[in-house]
């Protein structure tokens, strides 16, 4: 959901490994209580170190680590790293089958939109995906083709507001019911069902003693 792999398609590659790394070096890592802090830090030492791994890794597997958070001027004290990117990952490298869940940005590179498409529909997880585009043709047949459970055109995180069902597809949903929407109500309801057929109360000869129509 964060968008931790960036699927770069034709010649924007490049363009984009230098806007993304120009960027990088700008952004504040600190703690929560500072208000101009952008990034805080992960939530343990073991975390952090985990994720530091995948920077570790990565040049053996082939890929290019072109901006590596643990050279980052960073808080002495708490489990931070700085904000990472990792260019050149394929399928099959750690960076790109986990689910990193820390400051690190992976970017893949194909040739075509449909190499693109195929990549996302052959991935295990289906929760959310975003397509950045000006070009609307491109984004409603992406909305189609796409196999994943909640799409964003331009919009990063495609959570969406509550009365919409949120919730992905194939190994990223568990369950049967979605959280949002009207599965998730369904889901938190109690539901009573009440079966009644009402005889004449002027045919009754038992007196229950409520009134009675005439």
């Amino acid at each position: 959901m964060a968008i931790s792999v960036v699927v770069a398609v034709g010649g924007v590659g490049d363009r984009l490994i230098d806007a993304v790394t120009e960027r990088l070096p700008k952004l504040k890592v600190g703690p929560g209580t500072d208000p101009n802090a952008e990034m805080g830090p992960l939530i343990t030492r073991e975390h952090r170190d985990k994720v530091a791994s995948y920077l570790e890794g990565a040049p053996a597997e082939g890929a290019t680590v072109v901006v590596d958070g643990r050279d980052a001027d960073l808080p002495a004290a708490g489990f931070f790293l700085g904000v990472s990117l990792i260019d050149n990952v394929t399928p099959g490298m750690k960076s790109y089958d986990d689910e990193i869940f820390g400051p690190v940005l992976s970017v893949v590179r194909v040739d075509t939109y449909d190499e693109a498409v195929d990549l996302i529909n052959r991935h295990q997880y289906g929760n959310g995906t975003a397509i950045f585009t000006r070009d609307g043709g491109a984004a409603k047949q992406f909305q189609y083709d796409i196999k994943v459970g909640m799409v964003g055109i331009n919009v990063p995180i495609p959570v969406p507001v509550a009365y919409y069902s949120f919730g992905g597809w194939k190994a990223s949903i568990f369950g049967d019911a979605n959280i949002y929407g009207p599965a998730g109500v369904e889901f938190y309801t109690r539901t009573k069902t009440i079966t009644s057929r009402w005889p004449d109360p002027a045919t009754s000869t038992v007196d229950l003693g409520f009134p009675r129509t005439r």
